[in-house]
């Protein structure tokens, strides 16, 4: 018998006590010991619970008992989640987690931690909920260089944008909407603002390149700018509007990495990822393009892939599983103005606004859309680094032309 604890039960740890429970004899027989629930960490009572002789309050409780050898770790947030997890490696207790901002902000710490005590530090689960992609970019695409990955990493704004497309909804409509269906929470910032996403790209691109790359290095937007206006051109060029966590290394060794909406052609495959769904492209150079597509979030598909990771962790007590990343630098993440990139650019022209884009930019693709306003101009910008194309539109700018949004063209 092999016993472990859940700090937190919430919709992940209920979700996770929940198929133990359920699936006990086939995970005994997947991981050849049977693994039991001795405590589970909440402060709040749960009474009539078949679970109720297991709750504690008490985290000394857990990091005392010599018998807890795992400890799942779902609380979320860095605090107190970051102290806890590292205490219990120092204590010889391995950790699985689902906690995407522990992982993203302290994961390299937490895994020069644990492989200084030969234990485990799992988190499949903090990127793609029940999608598998930690797991296959560790090992099963291990012989490849990774290219590149882009993904929809976001299940909410995945859905409002979707809504946007489809029923030409507004966004605030559509959010209410997702909050009302309960993909949004009431306070939806880290979703909608992207920063749920960029925590996701940052974990994969410290797994796939092998050094911590912080949240603070990137450069994240969310889609609260985008308009139906932006959807409507989008369609026009013959494509959907998503949001996009994006990484790629450069040839001095460092790397590019962006969250933000993007223009995805048809011809993408990520441009089918629809709804609530996520859809994570690993860029490969010796297999090419590979997506994982499925659900990124909810009870139990997340649970499952925790669920996983414990079993994991009970197979390698004697043989750790190689996962690790160094720490990362000031210098190791390129200015995403050194990108280059096209861009969608929608503004309000004057009379010579067309003559100065042409000056400024040479030959630009126009997008006409039906009912545009009056003096509403959009035009396709060819490659060419960020930082040039913002000095260009500042110059625009100045000769009256109002910028009213611009959007990234992904080349996906």
């Amino acid at each position: 018998m092999v016993e472990i604890a859940v700090m937190g039960y919430g919709t992940v740890g209920s979700g996770v006590v929940e198929v133990l429970a359920r699936h006990a004899d086939s995970i005994a027989k997947r991981a050849k010991e049977q693994i039991g629930i001795k405590y589970i960490l909440d402060l709040r009572d749960f009474p009539g619970s078949p679970f109720e002789d297991r709750f504690t309050k008490s985290f000394e409780t857990i990091l005392g008992d010599p018998e807890v050898r795992i400890v799942v770790e779902v609380m979320g947030g860095l605090h107190p989640a970051y102290d806890y997890v590292k205490k219990c490696l120092e204590n010889g207790k391995s950790v699985v987690t689902s906690n995407k901002e522990l992982v993203a902000a302290k994961g390299a710490e937490l895994l020069k931690i644990a492989q200084k005590n030969n234990l485990n530090f799992l988190f499949e689960a903090s990127v793609g909920g029940g999608i598998p992609i930690i797991r296959p970019i560790s090992q099963c695409l291990a012989a490849n260089e990774v290219v590149g990955i882009a993904g929809i990493l976001n299940g909410t704004t995945n859905f409002i944008l979707t809504k946007m497309i489809r029923e030409k909804k507004g966004f605030d409509e559509t959010l209410a909407l997702a909050q009302k269906l309960g993909y949004a929470e009431r306070d939806p910032s880290a979703d909608i603002k992207g920063y749920d996403a960029c925590r996701k790209i940052c974990i994969l691109a410290s797994l796939a390149y092998g050094k911590h790359v912080y949240p603070e290095q990137v450069h994240t937007e969310g889609i609260t700018n985008i308009t139906l206006r932006d959807v409507e051109y989008a369609a026009v060029w013959g494509g959907v509007v998503k949001l996009i966590g994006m990484v790629k290394r450069t040839p001095d060794k460092k790397v590019q990495i962006i969250v933000c909406p993007m223009f995805v052609s048809h011809e993408s495959q990520l441009a089918t990822v629809d709804d609530v769904f996520n859809g994570i492209m690993v860029r490969g150079d010796s297999t090419g393009d590979v997506v994982f597509y499925g659900k990124g979030a909810g009870k139990l598909p997340t649970a499952s892939a925790v669920v996983a990771d414990v079993i994991d962790c009970v197979k390698h007590f004697k043989a750790r599983k190689y996962l690790y990343w160094d720490d990362g630098s000031p210098d190791y993440v390129e200015d995403y103005r050194e990108n280059e990139v096209g861009m969608f650019v929608c503004v309000k022209a004057k009379a010579d606004t067309e003559e100065r884009v042409e000056q400024l930019f040479g030959k630009v693709d126009y997008l006409i859309r039906r009912d545009a306003e009056p003096g509403e101009m959009a035009f396709l910008v060819p490659v060419m680094k960020e930082k040039v194309i913002s000095e260009k539109l500042a110059r625009l700018s100045e000769t009256g032309a109002e910028i009213l949004n611009t959007i990234r063209i992904g080349d996906l």
